[in-house]
């Protein structure tokens, strides 16, 4: 997305072309397992973060506001330069970050595999390469980066597990990559689904993975 209008009018033409279909991982061929390599959870309350990206952020950030355990969840830009973490920039696709969402959640009441269960299940489509419903580009692509070395093995396993299980009907192309660093996005980005739940890029793309969210896994749906 170049601007919100080009967004919008990409959805428009998906819409008329292709009818209304929601950029989630409804193609599983059945239910996405748990993570066999996981963290266990805490036994006291404190704060972690996960980083992950998987189209536009308004739609991940969304997804995971309403996450049991997640203290918060920031839409950002990971991958490139501090001096390129703009929104403008990011959209010509050559800046090397990715639309990404940092989650702060508490390990005594969910795991990071848990989280990427989430993500893998209903936040977006994780055989789709630099592409999220009408959202192409390498700054779309699918991507978790890893803050230490336990959770690269935990993503790398799963990933390992979700193929080798042949969940999806196609290979899954999630990058599994260290992160450097996390810029968080412009005011107007923040809490998008939230204060425009009636955008047209919204109605269509990033609600019905909430409603998916809830009814996929209501143990860890919270309305918050």
């Amino acid at each position: 997305m170049s601007n919100l209008s080009s967004r919008l009018s990409a959805l428009f033409l998906t819409l008329v072309l292709f009818g209304v279909v929601a950029c989630s991982a409804e193609h599983a061929s059945v239910a996405v397992p748990k993570a066999a390599t996981d963290a266990a959870l805490a036994t006291a309350k404190s704060q972690q973060t996960a980083v992950l990206s998987g189209g536009c952020f308004w739609g991940v950030q969304a997804v995971f506001q309403h996450v049991k355990g997640v203290i918060s969840a920031t839409s950002g830009y990971s991958g490139g330069a501090a001096n390129t973490a703009e929104y403008e920039l990011v959209s010509n696709g050559d800046t090397g970050h990715a639309e990404s969402v940092q989650i702060t959640y508490d390990p005594s009441q969910i795991t990071y595999g848990e989280l990427l269960r989430v993500f893998f299940s209903v936040a977006h489509d994780p055989t789709e390469l630099n592409h999220q419903g009408p959202d192409s580009g390498t700054q779309y692509r699918s991507s978790i980066f890893y803050a230490n070395d336990e959770q690269k093995r935990i993503a790398e396993s799963y990933i390992a597990q979700l193929d080798q299980a042949k969940i999806f009907s196609n290979k899954i192309v999630t990058q599994v990559v260290p992160l450097k660093a996390f810029y968080p996005a412009e005011a107007y980005h923040q809490d998008y689904y939230r204060l425009h739940p009636n955008n047209p890029y919204i109605v269509f793309n990033d609600a019905p993975k909430v409603a998916n969210l809830r009814q996929e896994f209501p143990n860890l749906y919270t309305g918050k």
